[in-house]
């Protein structure tokens, strides 16, 4: 892989990781369209470690307090009904639904599951419920009020990310909305909630690889991964401040005119309506 090849993968992950309109379906278009090798599963792993790093400095005064009073209460320092310490759990309980369905499917995932019918499918599909969400949800709980059945309903959310389309942002920002959170406390909750799951997943997938031998493209994968990070950044500080006074219709449409484009591409053979390439 080049280097031009690593940071378009890049600046395509990191636009479009934590929008609600699917980096994987994005990455899979772009890559088949352009005619690229499968970048192979060590490249993805490591190209979103750098968009959940940028997670991790965003909100990296929430992530240190809440782990720091976490830890202070499993040592009896802290109360366990603390805010923050209960706050730590929720994140773990809704971190365990993707973990045991990827666990479980893993297989249909990573076949049946990865043709463009499919993503062009999910992609409106999921455009319609993320638009009646946001119209329909009355968007007035605030996370202080997130209960541990909302919590795991999240978690399962997030697990339809496992199919390609979906957009684990655009899955928990839906479920929290149907659930009555404001934008901005479903957002959060779903930035949170991603990074177990996508470091924990990234880092086995990694070791995975490279202990099976696999061979990566060192320059253009720390290319990727640099571009991914410094992008999603900025990415995620302009949503922050765009949902705070903006609707998801746009992003609604967009996913709508892009499965269109889909369709359209497999009709005209150039994209394969099954088992498109893997691009994670």
């Amino acid at each position: 892989m080049g280097l031009g090849e690593g940071a378009l993968l890049g600046l395509i992950q990191g636009l479009t990781e934590f929008l609600p309109i699917s980096s994987s379906a994005h990455l899979a278009i772009v890559g088949t369209l352009l005619g690229s090798d499968d970048p192979g599963a060590a490249f993805t792993a490591i190209s979103q470690l750098g968009t959940e790093a940028a997670v991790v400095l965003y909100f990296r005064r929430d992530i240190a307090r809440i782990v720091s009073r976490w830890v202070l209460a499993l040592a009896g320092r802290v109360p366990r009904s603390d805010p923050d310490v209960r706050m730590g759990w929720l994140v773990i309980v809704g971190s365990l639904p993707i973990v045991v369905l990827g666990l479980l499917f893993q297989d249909q995932i990573e076949t049946v599951l990865r043709g463009f019918a499919v993503i062009a499918t999910t992609l409106w599909v999921f455009a319609l419920l993320l638009g009646a969400a946001d119209r329909f949800g009355r968007k007035e709980r605030t996370l202080d009020r997130l209960t541990w059945g909302h919590g795991l309903l999240f978690g399962l959310a997030q697990s339809l990310a496992l199919v390609p389309g979906v957009s684990r942002s655009g899955g928990t920002i839906t479920m929290g909305l149907l659930l009555g959170y404001t934008r901005e406390a479903a957002a959060r909750y779903s930035f949170l909630l991603a990074i177990p799951a996508v470091v924990g997943s990234g880092l086995f997938q990694l070791y995975d690889e490279l202990s099976a031998g696999a061979q990566v493209s060192w320059p253009a994968t720390v290319l990727a991964t640099a571009v991914a990070f410094g992008v999603g950044y900025a990415v995620i500080a302009w949503l922050m401040r765009y949902i705070s006074t903006h609707s998801y219709t746009v992003f609604v449409g967009y996913r709508i005119a892009l499965a269109v484009l889909v369709y359209a591409l497999v009709a005209a053979g150039a994209l394969p309506a099954f088992n498109g390439t893997d691009f994670g």
